[in-house]
């Protein structure tokens, strides 16, 4: 998912779960900072860069494929963005190298998600903004994992639009590009890829490089036959799933402020959708790169408050200038101990189901003055 939906969209549903202004805005900096907490921007500030929930397209470009460096990328890829589904999924006549990437296709309402949001549980804001932000993208990322795999994450040349005109649904091919300066192309079913390499682990062939940003759109909806489905299509709708992750969203804000009792899978705020279904559902299905200003527009007449833009420098004074004993109290402090704990046990569980691409369990370091 892009901003459009991490800051602008989960500002509407924390609002909508009952928080204020105040601490919606603080919901949604911290699952909008999520794509943004790289090694880059923690080691300009001084802080712990394992509490890194991202990687720059330069940090990419120079992360090593080793069994070291492959695990640091999913540790991050797999906790924050492309959160599996199914650790223990099964699949016949396979091999175990094959099953550990099989189990890291992402996909909601996982048991990796009701642990996501109950971690979350009693927490600070900014713990709940990361945990909104993994709720979202299981949704947005389903059918990619978090890892580097040609086998997992390429496509086919069938790859499909499902447009509609006069009432009917009808495919269009769509076509791919490796050229990172030209924005997607809506109109002509143009858009932006990562190259095609054959080396299995390459970082080219990490979550839906290989698609672009088009599975981030919320309007899309497309089918493909990718290799690890034995190359039956696939029908992937994001209005739809988006729907979802917004209801879904609410409703696990709900619980996270404590209005309701447990958080379980495949469980809506419907209730939204009663009052502001038209609405939501004009911004989901309309077809623009991003749908930052319709959110924004329908987060201000929901709490008659003015949405700040999202400033990733907003709160880099407060954490550089607090005191080094008093830095887990700063913002970005509390961003830091939701990150690692997030990280942490999604590590724990993929290494308890027999996966090693994520390593072991990072220790969790409540000392914020010591970085790297």
């Amino acid at each position: 998912m892009q901003e459009d939906f991490h800051y602008y969209a989960t500002y509407c549903a924390a609002y909508l779960a009952g928080y204020s202004h105040e601490e919606s805005l603080d919901i949604c900096y911290c699952a909008q900072f999520v794509d943004l907490c790289s090694v880059t921007f923690l080691s300009k500030i001084k802080a712990p860069t394992k509490a890194a929930t991202t990687q720059l397209q330069l940090e990419m470009m120079d992360a090593r494929t080793d069994i070291i460096g492959l695990q640091d990328i999913t540790r991050i890829w797999a906790s924050f963005h492309f959160l599996p589904r199914d650790l223990y999924a099964n699949k016949a006549k396979r091999s175990k190298r094959y099953m550990s990437k099989y189990r890291l296709i992402c996909g909601p309402n996982g048991d990796l998600i009701e642990k996501t949001v109950r971690l979350a549980s009693g927490k600070s804001l900014q713990h709940a903004g990361i945990a909104m932000h993994v709720l979202a993208d299981t949704w947005a990322h389903m059918y990619f994992a978090g890892t580097p795999s040609l086998v997992i994450n390429n496509i086919d040349r069938s790859f499909y639009e499902i447009l509609e005109k006069d009432g009917e649904e009808y495919a269009r091919l769509i076509r791919f590009r490796h050229n990172p300066s030209a924005p997607d192309d809506i109109e002509k079913g143009l858009y932006t890829n990562s190259l095609f390499q054959t080396n299995e682990n390459s970082i080219m062939n990490l979550g839906h490089g290989r698609a672009g940003h088009f599975p981030d759109y919320s309007f899309a909806k497309y089918k493909y036959m990718p290799a690890w489905g034995d190359y039956m299509e696939v029908l992937k709708d994001n209005p739809s799933d988006y729907e979802k992750a917004f209801t879904q969203m609410v409703y696990a804000l709900r619980y996270l402020r404590g209005d309701v009792d447990s958080f379980e899978k495949d469980t809506y705020d419907t209730s939204v959708m009663e009052k502001y279904g038209d609405r939501i559902r004009g911004i989901i299905r309309k077809r623009q790169l991003s749908a930052s200003e319709d959110w924004k527009s329908f987060g201000e007449e929901l709490s008659g408050e003015i949405i700040e833009d999202f400033d990733i420098t907003k709160y880099e004074d407060e954490y550089e200038l607090i005191p080094d004993d008093s830095k887990n109290k700063s913002f970005i402090g509390k961003f830091i101990e939701g990150a690692l704990q997030q990280k942490g046990m999604v590590t724990d569980e993929i290494s308890k189901a027999g996966i090693n691409h994520a390593g072991f369990v990072i220790p969790i370091e409540l000392d914020l003055r010591k970085s790297g």
